[in-house]
């Protein structure tokens, strides 16, 4: 299957050498500006396979981290696949960080750019004579980005990361339960229009930062996603991976997608949370990786992922 992709062009510029990891900068122009990304080259006798790693939701860049938390634990992910003989390219979504030039204004995003731009790297990917396959690796809501992009066909194979096994409008249901009946009383009414595709013009201004007008026309093409279906779609190997640690996404959801394909792998980590860090069953210390850049990588997610990506 091919995914329609608005045209681009390339240019890529070294710019650092760590303990014998190349990375570069990449530059990926779209139709509304420039996306930004690093390419890490692992010491290794290519070609090699490469995984496109896809950030999860919000303002994350392309090393896992936003305004208000610093993990590195995509950062972290690349230089550990790198020592297995993997190239990585991981890259800040349009409108973020280095690719903020490349940023629509609130209502004229939709679910799908993300997806074309993830289609996009994928290809200059494929384009690369010194990588042997193309894995999508999303995160989060970067798992049913890449889900979806992994539709293509050049995309080799799949792997998702404490990805959601619900459409964005059930577990906007499922986040608001614990609010009181009368703001369930006004929030489902809304949630049911925009499932079918209409907005609402009358939004009560106590639920306006989560249905304002401007974000309705995002949140449709959001909810048209339902990664149950997605995932089945696929006809190449995947790989789902879930930490018991994770306060965002469960061991539930990693069922969810694994029972909708029976096929994919799934490895559920004990212990590890939604940074992908080792934090057991201590909340206080859970929390606190969110901003510990230094804590390390959860060791199992590496084997995990890189045995995947390496067996034939």
């Amino acid at each position: 299957m091919k995914i329609q992709v608005v045209a681009f062009v390339v240019g890529v510029f070294v710019s650092t050498l760590v303990f014998g990891q190349k990375e570069e900068t990449v530059i990926l122009k779209t139709a509304t500006g420039n996306l930004e990304g690093t390419l890490t080259m692992p010491d290794a006798k290519l070609p090699v396979p490469v995984a496109l790693i896809i950030a999860g939701s919000g303002p994350t860049d392309r090393n896992g981290n936003n305004a208000i938390m610093t993990n590195n634990s995509l950062k972290m992910l690349a230089g550990a696949l790198a020592v297995k003989g993997i190239a990585s390219l991981r890259y800040d979504k349009r409108g973020i960080d280095k690719s903020q030039a490349a940023g629509l204004s609130e209502s004229e995003l939709r679910f799908e750019m993300y997806i074309k731009d993830a289609v996009g790297w994928a290809h200059l990917l494929r384009e690369n004579p010194n990588f042997s396959q193309v894995v999508i690796i999303g995160h989060s809501e970067g798992s049913l980005i890449g889900m979806v992009a992994s539709l293509d066909d050049e995309v080799d194979k799949f792997v998702s990361i404490a990805g959601a096994g619900e459409s964005g409008d059930k577990i906007i249901r499922e986040q608001l339960k614990a609010q009181p009946q009368a703001i369930l009383e006004q929030t489902n009414p809304i949630l049911d229009s925009l499932v079918v595709g209409k907005t609402v013009a009358k939004v009560n201004p106590m639920l306006y930062s989560l249905f304002r007008p401007s974000v309705q026309p995002y949140l449709i093409s959001w909810f048209k996603y339902d990664p149950k279906i997605e995932i089945a779609k696929l006809k190449k190997p995947v790989l789902i991976v879930q930490g018991t640690s994770d306060l965002q996404v469960s061991v539930d959801d990693a069922d969810r997608l694994q029972a909708a394909k029976p096929d994919a792998k799934l490895v559920v980590i004990e212990g590890m949370n939604h940074v992908l860090k080792d934090v057991g069953d201590d909340r206080t210390k859970n929390i606190q990786s969110y901003n510990q850049p230094d804590l390390p990588l959860n060791q199992k997610l590496v084997e995990a992922i890189s045995s995947f990506i390496v067996a034939k």
